[in-house]
């Protein structure tokens, strides 16, 4: 039986043209060989698989090439060459940073670096995994890095490039490699199926170039499971989506049709079957956000490229784009991810997702009624017909409309209700209107009287003049009628507080916070009374917390003794004649 070869070691590229979907660095490093521009450390970093390693060994064996070629790709047949593809190299060394990570292991490769190549021009150093370093043993490697023999190359290579010290990335020439497009890997799948005698649909193979995620080679060890798992050498659709358990898109589309039309039931439905083919439902719920994000990406043909599907895939759903609303989507798109948010907190996990697909089978009727409720009101504006405004530069001076009936008897309005005469353009309202105005205001104020303890106190129309004792009677007049209307008891402290009057500032002197935020609570309230009871308008109010004095209590015996005697000066006589002593 013959050894078997994983695909990802078998068809392991070789030279730079055989590189998959990493273009711009393959003719970065070809022109820096051909014009002879080569840095003296490279730094690869990227996803895993995308080629870091592979591209690092290309140029290892590309630089020291004896017969390199104008296109700049190794020929393979010169001594070099062949030594290198035997791992018989001396000029090339591969270093795994993940298990020599050591000051000791740096410094062993420093005295390697002093000696230069028996054959060839270059000697180089591959360090893979290079942010696995400890930073004692990147210090060490600072100055080789930074200033190594000429005949020295480094090249490092590595997945967390955040990792790795700032001082390390100065002295590097830095590429970053990009994820594989699922085209990209889709036809790299195709040829080497082809090579392998391997029947498959294209669809199966887009599908791998998806799950992989980017990374070329979990891409190519999916391939060599799926073709295990056939038996016949076939790779179809469906095998893949079994063996690779994956969520067929198709029931993303069923659902959503499913949704748009209202029906609850066979929402559910589909939702049981996926559960019973042992799928998680978060994953499901994942997947419906990814699926409602695509239809809606197809609303538009300038954004139709953003959608990284298959083509069979993408006239699905263009079709489905056309038939789903765009409000629709995006509601859908903001309860969908409320439910993934919520999805791990949940006690019932299935319920929390089948509530989601409730309340997204009723959105088109939701959104229906709105559009309706809408265009009721844009017909009634239509009909009702718009009142004329006549616009004024200045305002005019009060005019009103002479009658033949008498003159009726002033109405006195509320202190609290201004009726602002000047502010309406040209002819005013009737005196009839304005006393229905101010009677409607006075009985909306007594309504709001009558609400829970928090009603403004409405005040008789008598007028004083502002003393101090006037001050205080309305006042102690306010905290009654604030008191009747069960105010808290800290407010009712807060007013019976010491105050007094300066000029028009009112000085109350509070004890504590809590009293000073009770002041402020009604401060509008207080202020409305007292205005409309004295007829001045500048009346404020100052509240203050005073600075609580703190007295020591004596504790020594000396301090004990000290305040007793302040009380009794004998005492100190006969402390003096007696030779006592306080301390004991």
């Amino acid at each position: 039986m013959d050894h078997f070869v994983v695909s990802a070691r078998k068809y392991r590229p070789v030279t730079f043209d055989s590189v998959v979907g990493q273009s711009h660095i393959t003719t970065t490093l070809k022109n820096a060989i051909r014009t002879n521009h080569l840095a003296q450390a490279f730094l690869f970093c990227g996803p895993r698989g995308v080629g870091k390693t592979t591209c690092a060994r290309i140029l290892a064996k590309t630089i020291n090439c004896q017969n390199l070629s104008e296109d700049v790709e190794a020929c393979g047949a010169c001594e070099s060459c062949v030594s290198f593809q035997n791992n018989a190299s001396f000029n090339v060394h591969e270093l795994d940073a993940a298990s020599n990570n050591s000051v000791e292991d740096i410094r062993n490769l420093i005295d390697q670096v002093r000696y230069p190549p028996q054959t060839g021009k270059y000697k180089i150093y591959i360090i893979d995994e290079v942010h696995m370093l400890s930073q004692a043993a990147f210090n060490a490697f600072l100055k080789t890095l930074e200033e190594p023999p000429g005949y020295a190359i480094f090249i490092l290579a590595t997945t967390e490039k955040h990792k790795i010290l700032p001082t390390i990335l100065s002295r590097c020439q830095i590429f970053d490699f990009n994820r594989i497009q699922p085209k990209d890997i889709a036809y790299h799948l195709a040829d080497i199926a082809k090579k392998e005698g391997i029947e498959t649909e294209k669809e199966a193979l887009e599908l791998i170039g998806q799950k992989a995620d980017g990374g070329l080679r979990d891409a190519l060890s999916m391939f060599d499971l799926n073709v295990t798992f056939s038996t016949d050498n076939h790779l179809t659709y469906a095998a893949v989506l079994e063996n690779l358990h994956i969520l067929d898109y198709d029931y993303y589309f069923r659902i959503t049709d499913a949704l748009t039309s209202g029906s609850v039931a066979r929402s559910l439905v589909l939702f049981d079957e996926i559960l019973r083919k042992g799928f998680d439902g978060h994953l499901f719920v994942v997947g419906l956000l990814e699926h409602f994000r695509n239809v809606l990406v197809c609303k538009d043909p300038a954004t139709v490229t953003l959608l990284q599907v298959s083509e069979v895939a993408e006239r699905k759903y263009l079709e489905q784009a056309v038939s789903a609303d765009m409000s629709f989507l995006l509601s859908a798109l903001s309860v969908a991810s409320q439910c993934d948010i919520n999805y791990k907190s949940a006690k019932n996990q299935r319920l929390h997702v089948e509530l989601c697909l409730m309340k997204l089978a009723h959105l088109t009727h939701i959104l229906q009624l709105n559009s309706l409720a809408a265009v009721d009101e844009t017909a009634k504006k239509k009909v009702e017909p718009e009142r004329p405004q006549q616009i004024t530069t200045e305002p005019a001076a009060p005019v009103y409309e002479r009658t033949a009936a008498p003159r009726p008897e002033p109405v006195v309005a509320p202190a609290s209700v201004t009726v602002n005469t000047a502010a309406k353009p040209s002819k005013l309202r009737s005196t009839t209107q304005l006393i229905a105005s101010a009677q409607e205001i006075a009985t909306s104020q007594k309504a709001e009287e009558k609400q829970d303890g928090h009603a403004t106190i409405v005040q008789s129309g008598r007028v004083e003049d502002l003393t101090f004792e006037n001050l205080q009677s309305a006042w102690y007049e306010f905290a009654e009628k604030r008191r009747q209307v069960k105010n808290s008891t800290t407010e009712e402290i807060a007013l019976r507080k010491e105050f007094r009057l300066d000029g028009f500032s009112i000085e109350v002197i509070l004890d504590n916070d809590h009293q000073f935020d009770a002041i402020q609570g009604m401060r509008y309230d207080l202020l409305g009374f007292l205005k409309s009871r004295f007829n001045e308008p500048k009346l404020d109010i100052a509240p203050r917390v005073a600075p609580q004095e703190v007295s020591r209590l004596p504790y020594t015996p000396a301090e004990k003794f000290s305040y007793l005697a302040e009380k009794n000066p004998h005492l100190l006589d006969l402390k003096q004649a007696l030779g006592l002593d306080v301390d004991f």
